[in-house]
């Protein structure tokens, strides 16, 4: 009975390893803010069309000097408008938050992953099939949202970079003079 006892233990031991480096292992997202990096660890077996989107996106770029362009104070802040939310390039503050990429919207990829602070949604229309390359992160639990939006993935290190991004005003928190995620790359963690 004893030995059986110690096998199970050694089995328990080596699960957690596996565990660990199955929670650890993927690609990650690292978006630099002026405040320094936040690291997204991608969940590619929750959402895998919305991942990949994300990360061909970054890999070109498209993600470079894009505006947070509407941010709510113990809600979430919202970025990735790539065709008028870069500040380098055509940014149009009236239109920040219409546009998308020129990759084709997403069909919804609802999970039972629940939005917490640090969740990293897609952001879409009232269609559930329009995501396409905005997304935001969460300051605070949202359940209401909850079966309702594409997870992508978790902010593995530098929320507190994340809690200083500029608030917006009004109920849309719309934003003047936004923050912008400066670099976004794809790596390994």
């Amino acid at each position: 009975m004893k030995l059986f006892y110690l096998a199970f233990a050694g089995v328990l031991y080596l699960a957690s390893f596996a565990g660990d480096a199955f929670a650890q292992s993927g690609d990650t997202l690292t978006i630099q803010l002026k405040d320094g990096p936040v690291v997204v660890q991608l969940m590619p077996d929750v959402a895998p069309k919305h991942v990949a989107q994300i990360e061909a996106l970054a890999k070109k770029g498209a993600y470079d000097n894009v505006a947070f362009h509407r941010v709510i104070e113990g809600f979430m802040a919202q970025t990735g408008d790539v065709k008028y939310g870069n500040m380098e390039k055509g940014f149009d503050a009236s239109l920040a938050g219409t546009g998308g990429s020129d990759m084709p919207d997403l069909p919804a990829e609802f999970s039972k992953t629940p939005f917490v602070r640090g969740t990293v949604g897609m952001a879409r229309s009232q269609d559930p099939n329009s995501a396409n390359s905005q997304f935001f992160i969460m300051f605070a639990d949202g359940s209401f949202l909850n079966g309702q939006y594409t997870v992508v993935g978790k902010v593995v290190s530098g929320m507190e970079n994340v809690d200083k991004i500029k608030r917006g005003e009004g109920q849309n928190g719309e934003v003047s003079t936004p923050d912008r995620m400066i670099k976004v790359t794809v790596g390994k963690k």
